[in-house]
């Protein structure tokens, strides 16, 4: 019984809420002077980056010279907001995506010694903690694991709004460290 009653108050309280969302919507109207029901985009909710959003300055700390076939470990990398737009570390202040959609993360990827050739594409990410307005900067720390075949490889670190490009794509230089893995 007393699960029917909280059910019917849920019902009844969703229904005046959507009531009155569209009480608030019915004063915009059209030149034929219908209702529209138009959301109004904020700026701070989830969205890909603006064109210019996509430039940033990357720098990466005691990066090592050798690590073993396989080997994990931590890079300190630092970025820094060298655009002139915002970039929100979720996408947004309103991100409502559970995949992660517009998430800004340093990444790396692998390259043969001659910095062309595509090793592996996915290694670490490691999201921005907090939003970076342009001019800001922000330690993050990257996981890395080595190749699994010893050489010399390239390390390509870069930044990437999840499922929209990778900043390099978009004309931002990446940061490259010339790696040997062996046994």
């Amino acid at each position: 019984m007393r699960l029917k009653t909280a059910l019917r108050a849920l019902v009844v309280a969703c229904t005046l809420v959507a009531a009155a969302g569209c009480r608030q919507e019915a004063g915009n109207t059209n030149a034929g002077g219908a209702a529209s029901v138009k959301p109004t985009p904020s700026k701070k909710d989830a969205a890909a980056l603006p064109e210019n959003g996509f430039k940033a300055q990357i720098s990466v700390a005691d990066p090592p010279a050798k690590l073993r076939a396989g080997q994990k470990a931590t890079l300190q990398v630092k970025v820094k907001n060298v655009s002139d737009a915002q970039w929100y570390a979720r996408g947004g202040e309103v991100n409502t995506f559970p995949d992660n959609r517009f998430y800004i993360a340093a990444g790396d990827r692998w390259l043969k010694a001659d910095g062309q050739t595509l090793v592996t594409n996915m290694d670490g990410r490691y999201g921005l903690q907090r939003d970076l307005k342009p001019g800001e900067e922000e330690d993050v720390p990257l996981q890395i694991t080595a190749p699994k075949e010893p050489g010399d490889y390239v390390l390509e670190v870069d930044l990437i709004q999840e499922q929209v490009a990778w900043f390099s794509d978009k004309g931002s230089p990446t940061a490259r460290v010339k790696v040997t893995v062996v046994r």
